[in-house]
């Protein structure tokens, strides 16, 4: 299957060739190492403001509602949240015109609340270029996703789980077009359209905050030009060359601009006292307080050209930067891009640091591990398990069906054809005894599909004599995973989780090593990687804890708490991950989604149990 033509990727505000046009696709790095596209109107938008000035800022939020936290700065190349203060690289990327972005298609599928996702960009691309050229299937393991896309049934299946997601394709705007460079502009910022300055809230601030900024710049560089030969103390700063001279330069970027750090308080100490002003980092006599330090130089270097950023000049205000964790006066929206555009003009600026999310529990002694009261035990091994070569696919699939002699007039929902039609497998799957308009009804659930239909879709999964429903979901004979080796430990420990101050807790450790794939697998014979383990899990020892305890052994004795495939967070590819059923890894905090309290986790990991076979029920 054909790869789309790549795209060409700029870091930095990159222009295409001379005369050679171009298809502009603005994107940033999500927390899981993918570039995500903006959407076309918001990449019209960010292109419109490059035109005037291609070191000013883009306010997302004038052209899309949801992204109103969201500034971009042009100089920079990084989003900024400002209510969170996380910033995250952009990209200014170029495709061919008559890619799937220059035709305004986009290619999304359903996610678990019912909403519709965009693929990333090389994605979507190759999706559309096997749909153009009438594809019935499409495998995205070339580019590191164990899914297959049907187009005939707009569906996306998970190789491993047999999942499956519907998919759409959409007619949208068309990207921004460009051919050659663009002009820039000495106004900053301007709006959108008139060229006239926003009059929005967040550009007022910007403004004013530029303004601000600009007027202590200003004043700096007379005073370093009324005293140009002013020397240093003998030898110069630190580290610099003799007869090196005090002058202050503006920051190039965020990244390279002064932060210094909150110096380290004290019990009864407060780390940063409220409404502290941009003087605050140093004392009054323009010497670093002991304690604190900048983040982006070498120790010898701290103390040069500090003295220069204290001066205020007359008339310009000290203003009050508002600390991250909710101190100070500035509200929590305007504080974070306050304090980077003072970064930017080579300010020093005081943050505090996000607080760590707590992991793992204290230190606890052998003896004060305890069994789990009503589970048989403390360990579980899996041992590798090889397919059965016996389970025919037409086997499988008529134990669970039965033959349907005059079906409805209906779709079958694997393959989109009418049931009293032939399977739209017809010609791509070819199985003796199999008769492409043969259709069966499930027993329990009563779902009708063509059996040839049902055969390909259980030749694509794990093989294991199950079956399941791609309509409900319901799972007929006993669904095993393809979880590699290891061993799952549990024990009970004395402490409590958050939420659940009167009982201890279950602390749950899988241990899982590096190995070769078998031919269960993505890439039979090829090594595989196992980061993070052993890995900590944790529940309360109340009666619904020990319960979901009792099913994620089951779950493990089956071989559906992991699976290998491509990881989320990493990229990395051919690596052990999770496989659909959630834990808890933070013992004392819920920072990352993954902790305590959380009312509702209990009875969500059950439904996810139930979903993949594994109930007390179905036992």
């Amino acid at each position: 299957m054909s790869r789309p033509s790549q795209g060409v990727v700029v870091s930095g505000l990159g222009f295409p060739p001379q005369n050679v046009a171009r298809v502009v696709v603005w994107e940033w790095l999500n927390e899981h190492n993918r570039w995500r596209p903006y959407t076309a109107t918001v990449c019209h938008h960010i292109e419109d403001v490059l035109k005037e000035d291609a070191r000013g800022s883009v306010v997302l939020g004038q052209v899309d509602a949801q992204l109103v936290p969201y500034i971009i700065d042009l100089q920079s190349m990084q989003q900024f949240r400002q209510d969170t203060g996380t910033m995250r690289p952009v990209r200014r990327n170029f495709y061919e015109p008559s890619s799937a972005p220059g035709k305004g298609i986009v290619w999304e599928w359903e996610n678990d609340g019912g909403a519709w996702t965009a693929y990333d960009m090389d994605i979507c691309i190759t999706i559309q270029n096997a749909y153009e050229k009438q594809h019935p299937w499409l495998d995205l393991s070339s580019l590191g996703f164990c899914y297959l896309i049907y187009f005939n049934s707009m569906s996306q299946m998970n190789r491993q789980t047999r999942r499956r997601r519907r998919l759409r394709r959409r007619l949208d705007l068309a990207y921004p077009l460009t051919v050659g460079s663009i002009p820039k502009s000495q106004s900053w910022p301007v709006g959108a359209s008139s060229g006239q300055p926003c009059s929005c809230q967040q550009c007022l601030l910007v403004n004013s905050t530029r303004a601000a900024s600009n007027a202590i710049l200003a004043s700096q560089r007379r005073k370093a030009s009324a005293a140009p030969t002013s020397p240093l103390p003998p030898g110069g700063p630190p580290g610099a060359p003799p007869g090196t001279l005090s002058t202050m330069h503006p920051s190039a970027t965020f990244a390279s601009a002064t932060l210094w750090a909150v110096p380290t308080a004290g019990p009864t100490e407060p780390a940063h006292a409220p409404g502290a002003s941009l003087r605050s980092p140093l004392n009054p006599g323009g010497v670093p307080t002991p304690g604190q330090n900048n983040l982006n130089r070498p120790g010898p270097q701290r103390s040069s050209g500090v003295s220069a950023r204290t001066s205020v000049p007359p008339g310009v205000p000290a203003l009050p930067v508002k600390n991250l964790n909710g101190t100070g006066p500035v509200h929590p929206a305007l504080a974070g891009m306050t304090g980077i555009l003072l970064c930017a003009a080579g300010l020093p600026v005081c943050l505090t640091r996000a607080p760590k999310p707590i992991l793992h529990p204290p230190p606890v002694s052998k003896s004060d591990v305890r069994p789990v009261p009503g589970v048989p035990g403390v360990c579980r091994k899996t041992k590798k398990k090889h397919l059965k070569k016996s389970k025919n696919p037409e086997d499988v699939v008529r134990r669970y069906m039965q033959k349907v002699k005059n079906p409805p007039d209906e779709d079958c929902t694997i393959c989109m054809e009418r049931l009293v039609m032939a399977s739209g497998y017809e010609g791509v799957l070819q199985h003796k005894g199999v008769r492409p308009e043969l259709v069966g009804r499930l027993g329990r659930c009563g779902h009708m599909y063509h059996l040839l239909c049902l055969v390909a879709m259980y030749s694509n999964g794990n093989k294991d004599g199950s079956l399941q429903c791609p309509t409900c979901k319901a799972i007929y004979g006993e669904k095993t995973g393809t979880q590699p080796p290891g061993k799952m430990e549990f024990h009970l420990i004395p402490h409590s989780l958050p939420g659940f101050s009167d009982t201890q807790t279950i602390r749950i450790v899988y241990d899982i090593p590096t190995g070769i794939q078998g031919p269960e697998h993505p890439n039979p014979g090829k090594k595989f990687t196992a980061r993070g383990f052993p890995r900590y899990c944790y529940l309360p020892n109340n009666e619904k804890g020990r319960k979901v305890l009792r099913l994620l052994i089951r779950a493990w004795e089956r071989r559906l708490i992991f699976t290998i495939g491509t990881s989320n967070t990493t990229g990395e590819s051919d690596t052990v991950v999770w496989n659909e059923i959630h834990h808890k890894t933070e013992f004392g905090s819920n920072l990352t989604g993954h902790g305590y309290p959380d009312a509702s986790y209990l009875d969500n990991v059950l439904a996810e149990l139930t979903a993949q076979g594994v109930s007390e029920a179905m036992a």
